[in-house]
């Protein structure tokens, strides 16, 4: 009989608070999806996309990851280990190309005071050439530690955070136009 890892437990709950936030709650609207195992190293990565409902500027992204150690150790019922995966959280938007210190500094304390963590945000700017007025900024948030079923009740309190999160990033967007 299959017995579902932590990887899979995690990812259908995430699925579920998502999803009912799309199609029930109508708060939410899911804009991407990739369920990837990646064969040359043994790897599996989940990642699911949103918008707020009525604001399209701003998507942010789950992503969870789980390596061939941490799938292995759990399949093989490793006494030692803890299964466990890595979740990371994105989000994208464009930004001000004249006002990208201004912009990128503002997002790092709003993201900073949303998620108190010891870690600030990761801002990783890009241009497409022939764009240049606006900068594309991939804001990616890192947790310390990886993550179990243990953690299954703080997914809501999560993605109450990614959306308040979403707001705050659509509302500096409004602002820069």
């Amino acid at each position: 009989m299959y017995d579902p890892t932590v990887f899979d437990n995690l990812k259908v709950a995430f699925e579920n608070e998502l999803y009912d936030l799309d199609n029930l709650e109508e708060e939410i609207t899911i804009v991407s999806r990739t369920d990837t195992l990646e064969m040359s190293i043994m790897a599996k990565e989940f990642r699911l996309g949103f918008q707020l409902s009525d604001e399209h500027a701003v998507t942010a992204e789950v992503c969870l990851y789980a390596s061939l150690q941490d799938l292995a150790s759990e399949i093989l019922e490793d006494p030692n280990s803890n299964p466990s995966c890595t979740l990371r959280l994105f989000f994208y938007v464009d930004i001000d190309r004249n006002k990208v210190e201004a912009q990128c500094s503002k997002i790092e304390k709003g993201l900073g005071d949303i998620w108190t963590q010891q870690n600030p945000p990761k801002q990783t700017l890009q241009y497409q050439y022939g764009r240049e007025k606006t900068i594309h900024n991939t804001i990616e948030i890192n947790f310390n530690r990886k993550i179990n079923e243990n953690q299954m009740e703080d997914i809501p309190n999560l993605i109450e955070h990614m959306l308040h999160s979403l707001e705050m990033l659509t509302d500096m967007y409004k602002e820069a136009l």
